[in-house]
């Protein structure tokens, strides 16, 4: 099969289409012709060198994806061969074909397109993960959204806004992301560039009024984070794009407003947690992108030829939503 390949891992690499042989699905597991894939932060930080797949997974690039069932292990119950399936893998989605495990892929909603469907898993489920597992969120509680304009950003604020009915408080670095997450239900929307958020929330909302905040930035929002949090706030990291090390810090909000700071990975998950998950998230999120309240942020969609393309404009932070792969 033909699959995209880093070549010259680091600083320096690129990405080039090669050969590789088509995987065989084990006895739990479905072989998909892949229709579409998305990118990821992950994949920009696998071709440089700091972020190599989980012992046992593939190193292809590609965290999701979406297809049409080609072939099904001997003890394969639940799909069939032409059925449309979307997934998140651990890799592998930068290719013609993919494994999966039967239990971790999903069915497509008919009125969504592959490109929108490969748009789904890893956003949406790290979105669920932090919102709803991680961070607790009940109805009609405030959160805050940092990077309110990425993949996970978007899918964020409309989970919260269906989900839980929540008031949802966005920070981006640009107008067109904070119109967007506007569009998406954010009430209250601030650029980090320009505003203090904490002020802000402070001037629009109240002290302490914030229960969950998501977080992907880090240190530089530390104690912004901390001062607009309620009495049993919840912070959870999903990455540290601003930096991770504090040069001067307090603990003593941690114990005064009884706070909880939460980080996670998902790629690294256990497979019975990711598969208990991926049903969670199916069962709560997917009727929702079949009426049409729930649907993916779509940035830009690439001919995966242009792989490179795609990646430089994701790096160059250029995007509102996902930048799809497709005529795999």
């Amino acid at each position: 099969m033909k699959v995209i390949q880093i070549q010259n891992p680091g600083k320096n690499s690129s990405l080039v289409i090669d050969e590789a042989p088509t995987p065989d699905p084990g006895p739990n597991e479905i072989l998909v012709k892949i229709k579409a894939t998305a990118l990821n932060r992950a994949d920009l930080l696998q071709r440089s060198g700091n972020y190599p797949p989980p012992k046992g997974a593939s190193d292809i690039l590609g965290l999701e994806m979406a297809g049409i069932v080609e072939k099904t292990g001997s003890k394969v119950s639940r799909w069939q061969e032409g059925d449309h399936v979307m997934g998140l893998l651990a890799g592998g989605g930068y290719a013609e074909y993919c494994t999966i495990h039967e239990d971790m892929a999903m069915s497509m909603p008919e009125n969504l397109s592959f490109e929108e469907a490969a748009a789904i898993p890893e956003t949406f489920l790290t979105a669920f993960q932090a919102l709803i597992w991680l961070g607790r969120l009940t109805q009609q509680e405030t959160v805050m959204i940092h990077a309110a304009g990425s993949g996970v950003g978007t899918s964020a604020i409309q989970l919260a806004h269906q989900l839980r009915d929540a008031q949802i408080i966005a920070t981006a670095g640009k107008q067109h992301k904070l119109e967007s997450a506007q569009e998406l239900g954010a009430e209250f929307t601030y650029n980090y560039k320009t505003q203090n958020f904490a002020d802000e929330i402070v001037g629009d909302i109240g002290e302490d009024s914030v229960d969950l905040i998501v977080d992907f930035i880090g240190a530089p929002y530390w104690e912004k984070n901390i001062r607009v949090l309620t009495m049993d706030g919840r912070v959870v990291y999903l990455s540290f794009l601003g930096g991770h090390r504090l040069e001067k810090m307090s603990l003593a909000p941690i114990l005064k407003k009884r706070l909880s700071i939460m980080g996670s990975t998902l790629r690294s998950r256990a497979l019975d947690y990711k598969i208990k998950l991926t049903k969670d998230f199916a069962s709560q999120a997917l009727p929702l992108f079949k009426s049409g309240k729930l649907s993916p942020a779509i940035d830009s969609i690439f001919d995966w030829s242009e792989a490179e393309q795609a990646h430089q404009r994701m790096a160059n932070d250029k995007n509102t939503g996902k930048i799809v792969l497709t005529g795999m």
